[in-house]
């Protein structure tokens, strides 16, 4: 974060008792908004392409969609995503197979070819570097974002975040905040779980994101259906409307520019 940002910020914090909120709401962190939006949709799903981008493209709006390679959704439909790419949103990396760490309890489902508790860092970061080059194919962009399958930031009990930094801009994890631009972690960069939300939840999260004029990276699966984590289109609608709105106030933009942002406030 720049300076002039950071002695207002200070002096607003510092003076809070005085009444300067015309002061501290004039501080626009976000290429001049008040809080940054991004939609990222996960797993390659039909639904994304017959629902989601169709809303979005209706809104103007740019998303991230974190593709899972071996999937038949991308594999049959590759014109189609590299449709979406051409409109301008981010294909992100998903990963080739969606390994997740199979240990604990919730996680009986990872099958145990994809259990990262027993795979080696460097198949992991192997496994990336493959999905970026389908990715690039489909695309022709040298630069992204990657999303941890399952949050999982570890292969076999050692760490390959900092093996897969020079491959991306940044990487959005699970963990849950509205971070300002200078809390917020390129490497693990927080989203809200969405499943099954109200519309007043989720205008709540908007509302919070821009009091706190922080970053809200909403983590969709299924839209209408198609995901066990799933929110019902007509809630979807409604949130991008209610986005559209309130666009005064927010950035939104794909998590590429979103993590682009971030490494030049460095």
């Amino acid at each position: 974060m720049g300076a002039s940002h950071r002695t207002l910020k200070h002096a607003c914090l510092t003076l809070s008792l005085v009444v300067l909120s015309g002061v501290c709401n004039a501080e626009n962190l976000w290429q001049g908004k008040r809080a940054a939006i991004s939609l990222t949709y996960d797993d390659s799903l039909n639904v994304h392409l017959d629902k989601v981008v169709p809303a979005l493209n209706r809104h103007d709006m740019k998303g991230t969609f974190y593709l899972t390679i071996n999937v038949p959704p991308l594999a049959e439909r590759l014109n189609e995503w590299r449709q979406v790419a051409e409109q301008g949103h981010e294909l992100g990396n998903h990963t080739l197979f969606h390994p997740c760490n199979g240990q604990g309890a919730g996680r009986e489902w990872v099958a145990a070819e994809r259990d990262l508790s027993q795979w080696t860092a460097q198949r992991m970061v192997d496994n990336i570097k493959v999905a970026n080059t389908t990715l690039q194919a489909i695309d022709g962009k040298t630069e992204r974002t990657l999303a941890f399958p399952c949050g999982d930031t570890s292969a076999g009990g050692e760490s390959y975040v900092d093996a897969i930094k020079p491959l991306f801009v940044g990487a959005r994890g699970v963990h849950a905040s509205y971070p300002t631009p200078d809390q917020v972690a390129q490497y693990n960069i927080a989203a809200h779980m969405i499943n099954g939300q109200s519309i007043g939840q989720l205008q709540t999260m908007v509302d919070n994101a821009i009091a706190n004029q922080g970053l809200l990276v909403f983590l969709f699966h299924g839209v209408g259906g198609e995901h066990g984590l799933n929110l019902d289109e007509p809630t979807h609608l409604k949130l991008l409307n209610y986005l559209s709105n309130k666009q005064s106030d927010l950035w939104i933009a794909p998590m590429v520019d979103i993590a682009q942002f971030i490494d030049q406030q460095e």
